[in-house]
């Protein structure tokens, strides 16, 4: 867009938020899947009590929303305005008159309503009897509301590839383990492991904002997704603290700001988190590994302080274990329970 949008909705701030009141089941979706249905058209702006410069015309309702009132007034030809909290219905078969905006769009209506959020920073829904279709325009952004069936189908279809991309997680996640404990991890490791880890979380992203759409359709779904991503974020924290300990925000920020294409070449994370074009033995602090042990926090910091990598810890003596802990209480107990540890990882267990 041209011009810088002058105000900014404090409830619906973007397109996802937006999104949330038009899922299957509610008011909303109900009228507009009923405006579409009865073959008409229809502009509804999500605005304020004085809209000067606006809209031209028309006449105040200023009463309450409901998904009938709706329908009856998209009857007419002219714009209709709801409150933005969606509770009234404040004008209706009005003539919006926006700013001539650059927009991408061909006809009259899908035109104004594009220039009238762009303007308003606000939500605008263009139903179109020719097209058949919905489309929310919210601030600058597009979007096209399509069926639940098929909204459905693409969720189910992506969290197959999710449920894939978690088994070669979890593969890779076991190799860092072994390697970790004997000290050959090296930095194509590290992110082989945190490629699979980004492919999820962006993956699983996309099936969030389906979730968004789908409403009370998408609990199936939603529950799937929950057990596919459960202590993802945490491992990633942690892998990332074993690695990049003094940059950490720099790394997350690009790990962020990676795409798909990128994150598909290991060589491309290494190269933008190591800052090496070459593989290099690397060794974690130990933060995630020795997190699956009954250890509190500040033991745990302890240790690490006190040994040169996580295989140190594992091949120190009791007496070694004692001097970087402060104390004598449980060290044989705590032996047993990291060699427990290190025979469960070298056999290829999960921990």
């Amino acid at each position: 867009m041209e011009l810088k949008n002058e105000r900014k909705s404090e409830k619906y701030s973007n397109l996802v938020d937006a999104l949330k009141l038009f899922a299957p089941g509610t008011s909303l979706r109900t009228a507009l899947d009923d405006i579409l249905r009865a073959r008409m058209g229809a502009i509804i702006v999500f605005g304020e009590e004085e809209m000067a410069g606006i809209i031209d015309g028309g006449f105040r309702i200023n009463c309450k929303f409901s998904s009938q009132r709706l329908v009856e007034l998209a009857k007419m030809d002219g714009a209709i305005i709801l409150s933005p909290d969606l509770k009234k219905i404040l004008y209706a078969n009005t003539l919006l008159t926006p700013r001539i905006l650059k927009t991408s769009e061909t006809g009259t209506r899908h035109k104004a309503a594009e220039r009238t959020a762009a303007q308003l920073n606000s939500i605008v829904v263009a139903v179109s009897e020719r097209k058949n279709k919905i489309t929310i325009y919210c601030g600058e952004e597009k979007y096209v509301l399509e069926q639940s069936s098929e909204i459905l189908r693409r969720a189910t279809e992506t969290l197959q590839i999710l449920e894939k991309q978690k088994e070669a997680f979890e593969d890779s996640l076991l190799h860092l383990n072994i390697l970790e404990v004997t000290n050959l991890a090296t930095t194509t490791d590290v992110c082989n492991v945190l490629q699979r880890m980004e492919i999820i979380k962006k993956i699983s992203d996309n099936v969030k904002r389906d979730l968004i759409e789908l409403g009370r359709e998408g609990v199936i779904v939603s529950m799937r997704l929950k057990e596919l991503t459960r202590n993802l974020q945490t491992e990633r924290e942690r892998v990332l603290r074993d690695y990049f300990y003094l940059k950490l925000g720099k790394v997350k920020t690009i790990l962020d700001s990676m795409n798909f294409d990128f994150l598909l070449e290991t060589a491309n994370i290494s190269r933008l988190l190591f800052e090496e074009l070459h593989e290099r033995e690397v060794k974690p602090k130990g933060i995630r590994i020795l997190s699956k042990l009954n250890l509190n926090e500040k033991d745990r910091d302890f240790l690490i302080a006190g040994f040169d990598g996580l295989d140190a810890i594992f091949d120190a003596n009791e007496e070694d274990l004692s001097s970087a802990l402060g104390r004598l209480q449980g060290i044989d107990k705590f032996k047993e329970e990291l060699d427990r540890l290190r025979e469960k990882i070298l056999d290829g267990k999960r921990v």
